[in-house]
């Protein structure tokens, strides 16, 4: 046994010669600028990286060098306010309001129900991708909140998961009204210190004393620069600008798996882990969500994880309470969903036993069906997603960006085939994935009301 847990399948010295063997290879295949990896048996840690934080400098990615973890700050979000929790500060089933009495939203009865477990588990229901710029200052989380009070409530405080960006702020926001300081703060003062952290950082002016990693786009076949480093700084309890080493992501991951070590209490780690919502088949995501965890039931197991992407780099984390094993791949462009596929198909079942969550695929043989039910247009903030059935019976969905993605991102087309029920998936991949789309409700007159696809976007009405 190590540390109590399961013995691993193979000891570390094997994964650190997988590592050493494969890893830069795989790097170069799926055409990722610059990568690291760290997994952790039991507490002991291996490493690795390779290629290039940028590729205009060609500086080498080395194993401390700092990548954005993006969405993964949400579980780090979650824990400050389990903190809270354990101090006896913060009910999660008590309103926003019972913590933040100005809280408006465009539904004047979900911001005055919407509690701060739903804001955890994603299934608040407003309106979630909302880049609003506040500035830099130590008030801008506040600031956002603040321009809320028009926001869209798609669906009742606790009908569904839909994931929302802007509830974490919110949830930052309590953070930082009950502690009494900024959240980036927060995160230094009762994260980072107490984790020993020394190569993390919540801005680009603390990430530039570092070998930090930028991100990549695709501009005509071939991975260049951002033109930004980071999201604004007032979506920072989303996930918008913290980055670090993957060995010190690990550090906050062993906290979890040590029954909350020096950062929370054992009996609020339990409570994150535990079921919230379950989800529709939405390929990359979880069968269900606990607070702040992403959860996959497995075969052989369960394993906790949570994803994070910004302007060109993707992150991945997953833990196996059961074992004893958490793993980190931090990227910085290409396709870094076919990387994961392959350092995670490996790592994961050699150290577990429990296989990588699959990907969907589409039938090989696709039957043809009508769209009626599914065809229209849906709108959110940052996209509008038009689905439409040609002459010869194939589906379309097409995709433009709003906002500050249309500045990022290029509108894009993909031929959906039916998968199961209501749920449609992408016939060719994209970026190593097959995206399922989940058609759900009814607008009244039998077409689907929501379409899902993580996020849940309403149709327009007529």
């Amino acid at each position: 046994m190590v540390r109590g847990y399961l013995r691993p399948m193979v000891n570390l010295a094997e994964t650190k010669q997988w590592l050493a063997d494969r890893f830069a290879g795989l790097v170069a295949e799926h055409g990722v600028p610059g990568a690291a990896v760290a997994v952790s048996v039991g507490g002991e840690v291996a490493d690795a990286a390779a290629g290039v934080l940028n590729t205009a400098t060609g500086v080498e990615a080395t194993p401390d060098s700092l990548f954005q973890v993006g969405s993964i700050t949400k579980v780090w979000t979650t824990t400050l306010a389990m903190q809270l929790a354990d101090e006896g500060l913060l009910d999660l089933d008590v309103p926003v309001r019972g913590y933040l009495p100005d809280f408006r939203l465009g539904d004047e009865t979900a911001a005055a129900t919407i509690t701060v477990r739903q804001l955890m588990c994603h299934t608040a229901g407003f309106e979630g991708d909302l880049f609003t710029d506040t500035g830099r200052g130590d008030d801008c989380v506040e600031k956002y909140v603040a321009t809320l009070g028009d926001v869209a409530q798609l669906f009742p405080p606790g009908r569904m998961f839909s994931y929302n960006n802007a509830g974490f702020c919110v949830l930052g926001r309590i953070v930082e009204v009950l502690r009494g300081k900024p959240f980036d703060t927060c995160l230094r003062e009762h994260l980072f210190t107490p984790l020993g952290l020394t190569h993390a950082a919540t801005s680009a002016d603390e990430a530039i004393l570092h070998r930090a990693a930028v991100g990549h786009l695709d501009v005509g076949g071939e991975q260049r620069p951002a033109p930004i480093w980071s999201l604004v700084r007032s979506n920072g309890p989303a996930g918008s600008a913290l980055a670090m080493r993957p060995r010190d992501l690990l550090a906050f991951a062993q906290a979890h798996l040590d029954g909350g070590g020096e950062i929370l209490g054992a009996s609020s780690v339990k409570t994150m882990r535990e079921r919230q919502v379950t989800l529709p088949p939405l390929g990359l995501m979880g069968t269900s969500w606990g607070l702040g965890w992403e959860i996959y039931d497995q075969p052989g197991g369960t394993i906790l994880g949570h994803d994070g992407g910004t302007i060109g780099q993707a992150a991945f984390l997953r833990v196996v309470p059961d074992r004893g094993v958490a793993i980190a791949l931090l990227t910085n462009g290409g396709d870094p969903i076919s990387l994961y596929a392959d350092v995670y198909g490996h790592l994961l079942p050699a150290l577990t036993g429990i296989d990588r969550p699959p990907f969907p695929v589409p039938p090989a043989e696709p039957e043809p069906f009508d769209a009626s039910r599914y065809t229209g247009t849906y709108s959110c903030e940052v996209v509008d997603v038009t689905v439409s059935q040609d002459d010869d019976g194939r589906v379309w969905l097409a995709q433009t960006p709003k906002g500050v993605l249309a500045e990022l991102s290029e509108a894009d087309r993909a031929e959906l085939v039916r998968l199961d029920g209501d749920t449609l998936i992408t016939r060719e991949p994209r970026h190593g994935l097959h995206q399922p789309h989940v058609f759900l409700g009814d607008d009244g007159s039998g077409r689907a009301e929501f379409v899902h696809s993580g996020r849940v976007i309403r149709r327009e009405a007529r």
